[in-house]
């Protein structure tokens, strides 16, 4: 690389790298780059995990000298470079013009986004030194407003496919890890902000990375900058294959319960010297919910035999459905017989139960085995550990072997038998599960357009099933029932998801019907408000007001519905304020 004709004259220079001079260097600033000592942390952390051939992206590029090093000495094969200050952005265009660069990284003045939810565009907010540039805003310093778009992380990861991530994005990063599939992604350098979320989001952050299977790299991190590498043995399961369609086997296995209800719990299995096996752990969302447990202190119960292992144990219809029959794909790959299958429960005041609809889908697996829920740290004699086959995230396309099993062997000999329109309702759910305002309305309607209105909660699993392989034409109000029907759904079927709530539970229905039975829904979101419980609630819980007109008008498009009967009427808001009573409230729009 050479440097360009009639570029910019260098103020500074920094691992050979050429910095033109801008109002945005000062003199103290031109000193440290000169001695190496500018975002140096960043650097040689930067430095020490890229490798040739790699392929970068760089979040908040600042004077663009980081991005610039990394292109010039770790040899990658190209870097994505990310800035939101439009100040910038002429000033990093210069320095790469300056060191031949321009062929190696391209530039993008926009926010990168992992929440679902992205906005077109956010608010940046200008400081005088653009080292305080950031979308948070403070009080106590001037600041000035721009609007800056924004690009969606995973479109990013999928188009480009990015093997290292390094990001200074000024107290992004918290929010931004906590949506983000880390996925693909053999390393990461980040500089965390303590003053923008605390010392305990700065310890969030950690602890994200660090259950995503990132380790530090020794003699590259510091309490602000970590350099971190991605250890295989402890990588997410992805359903394209890898461990996730492995089995591996232990004997005298420690069976670890978790000691509270948390979401993320130390738990699973140990090897008989105390090792955590990562193949038991069970993940969601690119990170993991179990940690490495402890090993118990004195006798523990013991279990004679050879025992599958399913892992967590969810009484949630749902949850249960996507995450506690994840490993039961190696019913078909056993080699050996079994004894038995064993689960931890996910809440430890549920030790040693098992819901009988959880025994029924065994049995419609064709597995005559027990299922037992543990009800205290045990050592097994022989543990088969499956890897998880299926999940919440991208593991909702489920693998290969997963899939082919609830293919070949579920529900099997239940016969269709039902009606051939079918409104799946959650109308007799109580209002704590996060219900459809209105939808008793919806279902008068529905029926008049020869629906059957079904509650699958007044059912059990099987004739579920008989009904679901029934019907034709199948609309939903979007929740954990879709689930059960895309293990026995046909590409011949029609499915309409009604959605309650924004969510990113929609889109996994979608691609769970979509992977297993070929189905693509016509996803339906008419809600005119939302509401809440009061104080803090989990958008899970909120009630969704439908918008009746716009549905009715959707559902005709979409051939679920023809032009007869009456115009489709939304409630009274008197009427919404009675139903809900004194106990949720109106869900604010956003800006």
């Amino acid at each position: 690389m050479t440097e360009a004709r009639g570029a910019a004259p260098a103020a500074a220079e920094c691992h050979g790298i050429k910095v033109p001079q801008s109002p945005f260097l000062n003199e103290t600033r031109i000193q440290r780059i000169n001695a190496g000592r500018y975002e140096r942390q960043e650097i040689d952390g930067a430095l020490a995990v890229v490798r040739p051939g790699d392929r970068v992206l760089e979040m908040g590029a600042g004077l663009g000298l980081v991005g610039a090093i990394v292109a010039k000495k770790a040899a990658p094969e190209a870097v994505l470079s990310f800035e939101a200050n439009p100040n910038l952005i002429p000033h990093i265009r210069a320095l790469y013009a300056l060191n031949g660069l321009q062929e190696k990284i391209t530039l993008r003045n926009q926010v990168v986004i992992s929440a679902p939810d992205r906005p077109e565009t956010l608010p940046f907010h200008l400081r005088n030194s653009f080292l305080g540039s950031s979308l948070i805003d403070s009080d106590m310093r001037e600041t000035t407003q721009v609007q800056v778009p924004t690009a969606n992380f995973d479109d990013i990861r999928r188009s480009f496919q990015p093997d290292v991530l390094l990001m200074d994005i000024e107290g992004g990063e918290l929010e931004f890890l906590r949506h983000a599939a880390l996925d693909g992604l053999r390393a990461v350098v980040m500089e965390f902000h303590p003053e923008a979320y605390g010392r305990e989001g700065m310890r969030e952050c950690k602890r994200i990375l660090e259950r995503a299977g990132f380790r530090k790299s020794p003699g590259h991190c510091t309490r602000q900058v970590w350099a971190c590498t991605f250890d295989p043995a402890e990588r997410p399961p992805v359903p394209e294959g890898g461990w996730s369609t492995e089995i591996t086997t232990l004997d005298n296995a420690l069976v670890i319960l978790p000691e509270d209800s948390g979401l993320v719990q130390p738990a699973g299995v140990l090897h008989s010297d105390g090792r955590p096996c990562p193949q038991a752990a069970l993940w969601r969302n690119g990170r993991a919910l179990t940690t490495p447990p402890e090993a118990p202190q004195g006798k523990v119960a013991e279990r004679r035999g050879t025992w599958l292992w399913g892992g967590v144990l969810w009484l949630h219809f749902g949850h249960f459905l996507v995450e506690s029959t994840a490993r039961l794909w190696a019913l078909d790959h056993l080699e050996e017989e079994i004894d038995g299958i064993l689960f931890i429960p996910k809440r430890p005041r549920n030790g040693g139960e098992v819901a009988g609809y959880q025994r029924d889908f065994l049995a419609l697996l064709g597995c005559d085995k027990p299922l037992v829920s543990l009800d205290a740290p045990t050592r097994v004699e022989r543990l088969i550990v499956p890897g998880q086959g299926f999940g919440l995230g991208s593991l909702i396309t489920g693998t290969e072997p997963y899939r082919n099993t609830i293919a070949n062997r579920f529900a099997q000999e239940i016969a269709p038998e039902g009606p051939e329109k079918l409104y799946i309702s959650r109308s007799k759910l109580p209002a704590g599960r996060g219900n459809l305002i209105g939808e008793e309305a919806l279902e008068t309607y529905l029926a008049a357009q020869g629906y059957t209105v079904f509650h699958p909660e007044k059912h059990g699993l099987r004739e579920q099933i008989a009904v679901y392989k029934a019907a034709r034409q199948i609309i939903a109000a979007e929740g954990s029932a879709l689930h059960l029907l895309g293990m026995v759904a046909r590409s011949t079927q029609q499915v309409a998801i009604v959605v309650r709530r924004p969510s990113s539970a929609t889109r996994g229905l979608e691609q769970h019907l979509q992977s297993f039975a070929g189905i693509t829904t016509a996803t339906l979101c008419h809600l005119t408000r939302s509401w809440k419980p009061l104080g803090k609630a989990k958008a899970r819980l909120w009630m969704g007001e439908l918008d009746m007109p716009a549905l009715q008008d959707s559902l005709r498009e979409t051939g679920f519905i023809d032009d007869s009967g009456p115009l489709w009427a939304n409630l009274d808001p008197a009427e919404v304020r009675a139903r809900l009573g004194d106990d949720f409230e109106l869900v604010p729009e956003k800006d």
